[in-house]
């Protein structure tokens, strides 16, 4: 049955939080083994322990199950991006544009706001990556540190002429097509234990409650206020269950029935919900259609945003290639020892018998000195708005 992705910036920047810690840790101290060095970055210490946890996160701790040849190379990939991230931060450090405490509260308080998580569920995601509100804070203040830096480096761009934007629309006119499809908001009873207030938990009190919230509906109920009050996606309930534009081709992607789809373009009419349809793990949902559109439109450069659409890719485009450029520029001037690719360079039989940091050896294996390593992924926060799946 068709769920709404649960994506959100708050998250993300946890998991982001142990790429930076892997370099907010290891500037230092007694306890800090050589051997486990695997990169410096103007001489703070990069550990092969922080690269290897952060693959465990990214393979849900199923990284033993990794080839010598497939860990070898996603060591490196982490890496990679660590070293570049901290490349980035200590450019901002230096460029004395860090951001001050209050913008960090900030910026976090908004993305708890946004992710619409308890303080339980908060608390649980931190223990769940193995961060502290210290750590979280150190990542916000990194990440918003090279913001500022990448948002000044292009900060003196251009904006596109008219002739530009003409010519990217001509060349993209696929982009610019009002697709046949429907606007949707729904109210979820889940019977799992969410978290949230008034949880349904067993399949009879989600029956129960889904049936009472469909009473309230037809009762003359407004399905918004409805979605705030008894929902269980807290991705869409500060939003009155609405979850956004989707064309007929990604419903049956998103699994769909074909009946249900049927009733959106077909008998139901805008401001029309559903009665309750049950799907997986037995989820209750209540769908409202807010709009659709019955056939594709070819929107023109007269159509409302076109103009402005076609102008901010371009410019995307334009901060993408100075970013990068940039980003070269930075590593290139930087002072990096990456120990780790030297040390797979050095011994051909370290891609054969690589292992997690901290595993013990194989069996009947001589123990085998760890390759100096330590890192984070270089993680890219993405907000993206909910989808239909």
């Amino acid at each position: 049955m068709p769920r709404v992705l649960k994506h959100t910036a708050f998250l993300a920047l946890v998991v982001l939080a142990a790429g930076f810690a892997a370099c907010s840790r290891s500037a230092g101290g007694s306890g800090t083994a050589e051997r486990d060095v695997v990169a410096t970055v103007n001489g703070k210490k990069v550990m092969m322990s922080e690269v290897d946890r952060i693959i465990g996160q990214q393979t849900s701790g199923r990284q033993a199950q990794l080839s010598p040849l497939e860990l070898a190379s996603a060591r490196l990939q982490v890496l990679d991006g660590l070293l570049q991230q901290e490349v980035l931060f200590q450019r901002a450090e230096k460029e004395k544009l860090l951001p001050p405490e209050d913008e960090i509260t900030q910026i976090i308080n908004q993305q708890k706001q946004q992710s619409g998580i308890t303080a339980e569920q908060y608390q649980e995601t931190l223990r769940n990556s193995g961060q502290t509100e210290e750590s979280l804070r150190e990542i916000a203040r990194k990440q918003l540190a090279i913001q500022k830096l990448l948002d000044k480096v292009v900060g003196k761009i251009d904006a596109p002429g008219d002739k530009e934007v003409e010519d990217f629309y001509n060349n993209n006119r696929a982009r610019y097509v009002n697709a046949r499809g429907v606007t949707l908001a729904t109210i979820v009873v889940d019977p799992a234990d969410n978290g949230v207030s008034n949880d349904a938990k067993g399949e009879i009190e989600a029956k129960n409650k889904i049936d009472i919230v469909y009473q309230r509906l037809k009762s003359g109920a407004d399905f918004a206020t409805v979605a705030r009050e008894t929902s269980e996606d807290p991705q869409t309930v500060l939003r009155g269950g609405d979850i956004g534009f989707a064309t007929e081709e990604q419903l049956k992607q998103g699994g769909f029935p074909q009946e249900l789809i049927g009733q959106f373009f077909n008998t139901m009419q805008a401001g029309d919900y559903t009665a309750p349809v049950q799907g997986g793990g037995g989820r209750w949902t209540i769908f409202k259609l807010t709009d659709k559109r019955l056939q594709s439109e070819n929107l023109t450069l007269s159509s409302p945003d076109v103009r402005r659409d076609a102008a901010e890719n371009i410019l995307n485009q334009r901060k993408q290639i100075l970013n990068a450029a940039f980003l070269e520029v930075a590593m290139q001037e930087a002072d990096i020892v990456n120990q780790l690719a030297k040390d797979l360079m050095s011994s051909s039989t370290s891609l054969s018998s690589l292992r997690p940091a901290g595993a013990p050896p194989p069996a009947n294996a001589p123990a085998q000195p760890s390759p100096a390593a330590s890192a984070s992924p270089a993680a890219t926060t993405t907000t993206a708005s909910p989808a239909i799946k």
